[in-house]
């Protein structure tokens, strides 16, 4: 039916509706609970309950009721079930004039159709003249449509990514053939610690041809293909069986014996992330096909690294300490920010939570939690609060695009590729404007305290 819900405060609340599907016509709405689905009552569910009821035949219908702030009795709802595609585009837009952004979210079977129907989209709407694909925190997915979205952007016959297996002959490589989208046009693609398996086979092979600026931090490197053998008792074992190279001959995958440590140890981001600078000291060195120096030893290190805006030292304290005491607190931002929407009915995107808003904020939390939430501690993070409640609202409120575009004055790593496309004219202009036409990667602080 089209809902991202959560378990909240003993009931199943609905998150956001994902637009056009059969909850969002209905108008169920942020923050509404459920207190019956198919005529059983839903208090004390968790959210495999309601899936349970809820996913069904496309076609069939469910009859749930919820309650919602404001409103005295629970509404009733029938919604008619169909199947539902999740886009691995979720939207694309221009940022400034001629720029265009598009996010790829994950990659799967359709999204090189999806993705060449945005720049269809986008051109359609005016000349394009600059793209930020923005792989950031994409997990990958499957090897052919990591090829397919490479195919888009590279010359017929340009190598996008072999595969080497445990014998000599078990090497294969996959080349582009349907020609460049976009050829002479400057693009920059945006990875992080989160951007992972086919998301890599992508920015790995416009990074080698010189086809992408490469920009953010180094990717996960998550490059290998596993093979599972089915043994007795019911065991399984997940033998590695190839690995997949960069043109260049970078090896995508590296080990991650250190992850666990780096999640405990990392600097914490405004978006919540943890991020560690990287060290790139002792790491092999290939070259790309213009000569630009690449940093092998797994994952895709950028040609410009630059760091998320973080947290002050001070204020990292503080929103570990508040989170960790206190996960519910993430909770009352939930509900706070839906008491706000309905207590402020023409709420324009460019709204400010203020200093008094924060303080209903820490009076709206149950004193249970409160007993909890050192006052002082809440004061230090408030730039890390007021910036995640903004963000629950405007996404309530009005939808991924007007969430995202709240986000674009924080986003370092955007507002640098912004800031190289704008004063470049052709992808060879972009690796001079970015200092990077046959150099290595530079580093962009964050002003991190």
């Amino acid at each position: 039916v089209g809902l991202e819900i959560t378990e909240r405060n003993g009931y199943v609340t609905v998150v956001a509706p994902i637009p056009g599907t059969p909850g969002a016509r209905a108008g169920i709405r942020p923050g509404d609970q459920f207190v019956e689905i198919e005529g059983r009552a839903a208090q004390g569910w968790d959210d495999d309950q309601a899936v349970e009821l809820l996913r069904g035949e496309s076609g069939t219908e469910v009859s749930v009721k919820v309650k919602r702030l404001g409103v005295d009795h629970p509404i009733p709802f029938t919604l008619k079930r169909e199947r539902i595609h999740l886009k691995s585009v979720p939207f694309a837009l221009y940022l400034v004039p001629g720029i265009a952004y598009v996010p790829l979210q994950v990659v799967r079977e359709t999204s090189s159709e999806e993705v060449r129907a945005a720049l269809d989209s986008l051109e359609d709407a005016g000349p394009l003249r600059g793209l930020v694909l923005d792989l950031r925190g994409n997990p990958g997915g499957l090897l052919e449509q990591g090829i397919a979205v490479s195919d888009l952007f590279l010359a017929e016959g340009a190598v996008i990514v072999e595969t080497r297996g445990r014998a000599s002959d078990q090497t294969e490589a996959f080349s582009a053939s349907s020609g460049d989208r976009l050829p002479g046009v400057p693009m920059v693609v945006l990875v992080d610690e989160y951007s992972a398996s086919a998301s890599e086979i992508i920015s790995g092979a416009l990074q080698d041809h010189d086809r992408a600026l490469v920009a953010g931090m180094p990717s996960y490197g998550k490059g290998s293909v596993q093979t599972l053998f089915r043994l007795s008792g019911g065991n399984v074992l997940r033998l590695t069986t190839a690995r997949w190279f960069t043109p260049a001959g970078r090896s995508i995958d590296k080990p991650h014996d250190d992850q666990i440590a780096a999640r405990e140890t990392g600097t914490l981001t405004l978006n919540g992330a943890l991020t560690t600078p990287p060290v790139l000291e002792g790491r092999p060195t290939l070259q790309s096909k213009g000569g630009r120096t690449l940093y092998g030893g797994g994952g895709i290190t950028p040609d410009v690294v630059v760091l998320a805006d973080t947290l002050t030292t001070e204020e990292q304290t503080a929103v570990r300490s508040l989170y960790r005491k206190a996960g519910a607190l993430e909770v009352s931002i939930f509900n706070f920010a839906v008491s706000f929407i309905q207590a402020h009915p023409s709420l324009q995107p460019d709204f400010q939570i203020t200093d008094l808003d924060l303080s209903r904020l820490y009076d709206s939390i149950d004193d249970n939690i409160r007993s909890e939430i050192d006052n002082i501690n809440f004061m230090k993070a408030s730039r890390y609060i007021r910036y995640d409640l903004e963000r629950k609202i405007a996404l309530q409120k009005w939808g991924q695009v007007t969430e995202f575009r709240r986000r674009v004055p924080y986003d370092l790593q955007l507002k640098s590729a912004l800031d190289v496309l704008g004063r470049s004219d052709s992808p060879e202009s972009l690796f001079r404007v970015a200092g990077r036409a046959s150099g290595e990667p530079s580093v962009e602080s964050s002003g991190a305290h």
